[in-house]
């Protein structure tokens, strides 16, 4: 499952001990292809990590803080940390294992 952040509010991601965030747009191709790529790996990794998605045309100070100039961009976090980021769409055996060895 993705939870979507609203108004900048990155309290969840801080708060989870890891976590992958989705930064994205509605009107962004690969962030669509993205979407149901991430949702099938989040019920994958369930327990593991959690997962969020930031559209980032709401939330312009989340991407501005986290220096995101290009999307899809997906961000794991440890305990409210960044640690990885990947620019892109990424196939789904690609993603499990970026996340596997940044998790």
């Amino acid at each position: 499952m993705i939870k979507e952040i609203i108004n900048n509010d990155f309290s969840e991601v801080a708060a989870s001990k890891a976590s992958v965030v989705d930064f994205n747009a509605t009107w962004c191709g690969p962030c669509k292809m993205m979407a149901p790529v991430l949702e099938k790996v989040s019920d994958l990794m369930e327990g593991k990590a959690e997962f969020f998605a930031i559209d980032v045309d709401e939330n312009m100070m989340l991407a501005a803080q986290f220096g995101i100039q290009s999307i899809p961009t997906l961000a794991i976090f440890k305990d409210g940390e960044l640690v990885a980021k990947s620019i892109g769409f990424v196939p789904q055996p690609a993603l499990e294992k970026w996340l596997g060895e940044n998790l």
